[in-house]
């Protein structure tokens, strides 16, 4: 008879230490401030998002913390991503947003990654990404093919940064002749020099970045998309070729998708490693609670950013778990292409 008692008793035992880790987790941040550091200069998608979100957490998160975010941009977002895995307090009080390109900076074999990203704890993104292949309009090109004979200047940040890589994968997939100037602070200092048609066009400019930064591209004819990619194609896009379907090598293409493997996590937020276990899931409750909030949802729309497909911080982590376990053959690939200009 005392038998079936055993489970309750059990459930009974989990919940109390449950209730007790919530209160431990709300005692710890009441009074205290989050810096949300955010690896990109300020004035881009990526900025905007991060202050979306320190707009919003606190509501969501044990303790009501006050939500600071501060700018770390450098070397293509490795910096902020070197100081959380090294430097940033271990505590739950500095959590971060990273291009989504630099989880898998230790894959290419970047010595400059000085951190190991399935080691971090990966928090949740609100979207996932759809990048285009821009040209200014003035340019005389057309399409893909169109690319494959006349050379252009195309802008990006870093050498290894997310527009300087991809600019290089779609000239080694696609044979295309885009020529990659880097040197840029972030994206609107590249988006302004093609405005003063310094360089024609950028290689990876997310489409989520773009309704928010120069709607006015689109509307206005200024620029045209030679290309899409990511994860699959986009209804949105239909006139847009997906780079993927551009070649008819099987192992070309599984490598596309495979590149493009960043662009599922669209905008990955995380805090560093050796964060008490209770407060990381306090913190992923906090960002899926904040993901379903209509209030967190309309101040997005406001600013015309997208909340497509978001993503858990364990499918976040489950995603560059498997980036990470990807043919040898493929990710040796992905390093000549990645180190082609190093």
């Amino acid at each position: 008879m005392r038998r079936p008692m055993l489970p309750i008793a059990a459930a009974l035992a989990l919940s109390l230490v449950a209730s007790a880790q919530a209160q431990d987790v709300a005692s710890f941040y009441r009074g205290k401030t989050v810096k949300i550091i955010v690896s990109t200069t300020t004035g881009n998608g990526y900025d905007f998002y991060g202050r979306t979100v320190a707009r919003h957490l606190s509501r969501h998160l044990p303790g009501n913390p006050t939500m600071l975010p501060q700018n770390m941009p450098g070397a293509g977002g490795i910096t902020a991503a070197n100081h959380f895995y090294n430097l940033a307090e271990k505590d739950g009080t500095v959590i971060g947003l990273l291009q989504n390109t630099v989880p898998f900076e230790p894959l290419y074999d970047n010595k400059a990654a000085r951190f190991d990203a399935t080691k971090l704890n990966w928090l949740g993104s609100p979207n996932s990404e759809i990048s285009l292949l821009l040209i200014w309009h003035t340019v005389p090109v057309e399409t893909i093919q169109d690319l494959r004979t006349h050379e252009v200047s195309m802008a990006a940040s870093g050498v290894n940064s997310t527009p300087a890589f991809y600019g290089r994968l779609i000239n080694e997939l696609l044979h295309t002749r885009m020529k990659i100037i880097s040197g840029y602070p972030g994206q609107g200092e590249a988006f302004l020099a093609m405005e003063n048609r310094e360089v024609d066009g950028y290689p990876t400019t997310f489409w989520s970045s773009l309704k928010t930064i120069k709607p006015n591209w689109i509307r206005d004819h200024e620029v045209k998309a030679l290309l899409q990619y990511s994860g699959e194609p986009s209804p949105e896009f239909k006139d847009v070729p997906f780079g993927p379907d551009l070649t008819d090598n099987d192992e070309d293409k599984q490598l596309f998708l495979l590149a493009a493997t960043s662009l599922t996590v669209g905008r990955p937020f995380l805090a560093p490693p050796g964060v008490p276990a209770e407060r990381v899931a306090a913190l992923r409750k906090a960002f899926s609670d904040m993901f379903a909030d209509p209030d967190f949802r309309a101040d997005l729309e406001k600013q015309h950013l997208d909340e497509d497909n978001p993503k858990s911080g364990a499918e976040l982590e489950a995603i560059i778990t498997r980036m990470y376990a990807s043919p040898p053959q493929l990710i040796e690939r992905l390093r000549k292409i990645y180190g082609t200009e190093r």
